[in-house]
Parts: structure tokens; sequence; C-alpha cells
């Protein structure tokens, strides 16, 4: 049976359907990079991207579709190397609200996760950045080889590319730029074979958007991604067929600049 993933309206987070092993849905998400914008000065960062803020919608959407499991697909932080003193208390209060919440936190390393494992609750579960499989559906950040578990999954979910689209501004967009999914499926109904890129034997892979609203984002409708995305674009989306979908829902079509970029 082929898992069950539905991203929810107007948040970059995906849910993932109970299956016969698991007992309540989990909720999804990538790219927290908690930290950004903040420092030692103003710790929690900009209002709209403050851990507080962020851990409350995560909280208000585990209660609205009762799920239990929350699980960060890598970058929980924002500097790459290395937790500074400020940041520290920052990354433990947005875990513990959620804790106190009664939900079970996950978290998969992603690049910027160097150096976060110490200053996580303990009640934490901390999966290696090769991903893991929950409810039949492959989990990774996407910056590195995923396990053979995660490869054979049906479903694979990565985040890392932070992916957007540019839009012409309007009175009513004066930033053109927003975030969207991305899912990516087989061009060919013929079963995969293990001698392919990565022996990713996925029927679908979804991009999630980046969690935190200020993120830079990555303008897949551009003549070409940009090239320190190129490994997850050649390796992950190549040879499918990938559309993009705005938060809210809005199909963009295919992006065919992702099933043409050099494999080498």
């Amino acid at each position: 049976m082929r898992p069950i993933v539905r991203p929810i309206p107007d948040r970059p987070l995906l849910v993932l359907e109970p299956t016969r092993t698991e007992r309540s849905r989990s909720l999804v998400l990538a790219d927290l990079h908690l930290g950004q914008g903040g420092g030692p000065k103003q710790p929690a960062g900009p209002p709209e991207g403050s851990a507080d803020r962020l851990a409350e919608t995560v909280v208000a959407a585990a209660r609205h579709e009762r799920a239990r499991r929350v699980i960060v697909i890598g970058d929980v932080k924002h500097p790459i190397v290395g937790t500074p003193p400020w940041l520290r208390p920052v990354v433990f209060s947005f875990f513990a609200r959620l804790l106190e919440s009664g939900l079970d936190p996950e978290v998969v390393l992603g690049n910027h996760d160097v150096g976060l494992v110490p200053y996580l609750p303990r009640e934490v579960a901390v999966h290696p950045s090769t991903g893991i499989v929950a409810h039949g559906v492959g989990l990774t950040h996407g910056h590195r080889w995923p396990s053979p578990a995660v490869r054979r999954a049906p479903v694979v979910v990565v985040g890392h590319l932070h992916p957007g689209v540019r839009l012409a501004p309007t009175a009513d967009l004066p930033s053109p730029k927003l975030r969207c999914w991305v899912r990516a499926r087989r061009t060919s109904s013929r079963p995969a074979r293990s001698s392919e890129p990565l022996g990713l034997l996925a029927e679908e892979v979804i991009v999630v958007p980046a969690f935190h609203p200020l993120s830079g984002t990555e303008s897949l409708n551009r003549e070409r991604p940009g090239r320190n995305r190129s490994f997850l674009v050649a390796r992950f989306l190549g040879g499918r067929v990938a559309r993009a979908y705005l938060l809210d829902g809005t199909d963009l079509g295919v992006l065919r600049t992702l099933t043409t970029v050099d494999r080498a």
C-alpha cells in the first residue's frame, strides 16, 4: 500500500497518515533555521521568525491534524558550524514548547546542524543525516546520499532546496518570490532499478519548502537552478516530471528546467 502524504494548506508542513504500524499522524517540516536574523543582542530574531512563533505554528497544526510525532528533516539552526551561546536557549525553548504540548519531536540532521545535539532536550530523538523511514516514507534532508532504506521507499521527502518561484510583482504581491512545494514523479511506469542514480527507487520525490518564513528561496522557474543546490536538483529530481505548487495549493505546472539538468 502506497504511503499517504499531504501538505497542509498555507503551511510548509507535510502530514504523514498512519500505517498499520503507526497509531497517529506525523508532521514533517524542513529548514527551521532557528536564529536566522538573530544575534547576541536579539536572540529571538525578528518576531515572524522567532522560536516561540514557529513553535506555536507547529503545535496548532499538530492539534488540528491530531498528530503526535513532529519530524524536522534538517537545518534546525541557522549557523552552519556550532551553536553560539545566544542561540542555545532559543533551540532548547522551541523543542521544550513542543514537548510541553505532548508532542514527540524528532530531528534528522542537516548540513546546518553541526554542534546542535548537546543543546536539544534529552527527549528529542536524533537521527543521522542519511535519513529514516517513517510511515513508509523516506525522510532525509537532501544534502548527502540517503541510506539504502530511504532510497528503497516508494515516497522520499527532502528539504535543503528551499524551493520557490519568482513571479512578476504586483500591488498585492510586492515581493515576487514565493515558497512552493515540488512533487516529482517518475517519467516511466517501468519498475525502478537499483543501478539508477543513487539507487533512488521512489515513485515520487517531494521537496518541502523552508519552514522559516525569512529563509531564502531557490527560484526554480528560472533558466537554471543555483549551482549550490545542483546536487539535489540533478540527483533527486532529474529524470522525473516535477510540478510546483504554492503553499495555498495553486498548481504552477511542470518545472521543465528540473528535468534537463546535467547529471554529470
